[in-house]
């Protein structure tokens, strides 16, 4: 079954389990019954792994999900609610960390850890190891139908007006920004203004072109073929092309966003221990395996790549070659002025 429409049956369970998690007082009163509150990204979990979970360990998961990093860090900044784990992105980790919204991990209670990608420890936007655990990582690239837009190898596609009408953009300030970024030859993570401006300014022009922002929206707009060409994750590519065949990938010559997805416990979570159980058990090898497999993202598990039988089209989205890889950046934490200026030039975008 497509996990999408899994995802779909299961969404009303979902929500009727998180009732009970709707305020703190309300997670409060069930901490002692065993529950973990889970906040995760739509569409980016095997939901049959819940139930394993559920069965092994008594553990009831109440599971919500969010779109983007930034309305995560809203919902939670605003309170009224209580999570256990979250799985934000690598920049907004940083983030996180340094407005002490996290708490530090007893990996002794994640001995799972030590099947952790090497050299995905120790980065920077937790240097020390203290309080994140990866959960996937990917790249940002296009997905377009060639047989409407023609090859594509340049983030220049997604601004040529040959395209008006057919073309897709991240619903958030930091993807799209990036995008103009690179394409103007810029870092992802610049904080000089005349160039911020400049990507502005690209992304203006590019509005009347757009069929639509899109977040998962996605996933039916590329399949169906209402549109032809966007920018999303290579994990959900592979998903798309399991229902448009004509779909292609590729990472822009000019390079894109590489990116850590991970687990996290919130400060004051009532079910840090549950927390961490949950972490373990999803960083376990058949269970990073059959999530990897069912979700299309690349697993942080280093002994998942060996054991899955994966076709030369998934090979090369999945673990993307360094040529590739050497012209990606990761997102950082930016200044505050500088996050102050893309919120502003979002709200000013979409008005």
């Amino acid at each position: 079954m497509k996990r999408k429409i899994a995802l779909l049956l299961c969404a009303a369970m979902f929500a009727g389990l998180f009732a009970g998690c709707g305020s703190k007082s309300a997670s409060s009163e069930t901490a002692d019954k065993g529950v973990v509150n889970v906040y995760n990204w739509g569409e980016y979990i095997d939901t049959s792994l819940v139930d394993q979970f559920e069965k092994e360990t008594g553990i009831k998961v109440n599971y919500k999900t969010f779109e983007s990093n930034e309305q995560m860090y809203s919902v939670l900044k605003q309170g009224g609610v209580s999570y256990d784990v979250i799985i934000p992105s690598d920049y907004m980790i940083s983030r996180l960390i340094q407005e002490d919204m996290l708490e530090p991990l007893d990996y002794t209670k994640i001995p799972n850890y030590s099947l952790i990608q090497d050299d995905l420890k120790g980065m920077d936007f937790d240097p020390q190891n203290q309080y994140s655990v990866p959960y996937m990582w990917g790249t940002v690239g296009i997905i377009y139908d060639p047989t409407k837009v023609g090859e594509v190898d340049s983030w220049g596609a997604m601004f040529d007006e040959k395209n008006s009408g057919k073309i897709l953009m991240f619903d958030n300030s930091r993807d799209a920004m990036g995008i103009a970024l690179k394409y103007l030859g810029y870092s992802l993570n610049t904080t000089d203004q005349t160039q911020l401006a400049e990507a502005a300014a690209l992304l203006e022009k590019q509005k009347p072109l757009l069929q639509g922002y899109v977040m998962d929206e996605i996933f039916d707009k590329m399949e169906s073929g209402e549109a032809a060409i966007g920018a999303y994750y290579a994990g959900d590519y592979l998903t798309m092309h399991e229902s448009n065949p004509n779909l292609k990938f590729c990472i822009p010559k000019e390079g894109s966003n590489v990116f850590v997805d991970s687990m996290c416990v919130l400060k004051g979570a009532q079910n840090k221990d549950n927390a961490e159980a949950f972490i373990n058990f999803m960083t376990g090898t058949e269970q990073s395996k059959k999530n990897a497999e069912f979700i299309g993202y690349t697993s942080p598990n280093k002994e998942v790549k060996d054991r899955m039988d994966l076709d030369e089209l998934a090979m090369s989205v999945r673990y993307p070659d360094a040529a590739k890889l050497a012209k990606c950046e990761s997102f950082i934490n930016l200044p505050q002025e500088t996050l102050d200026y893309y919120d502003s030039m979002w709200v000013k975008l979409k008005s």
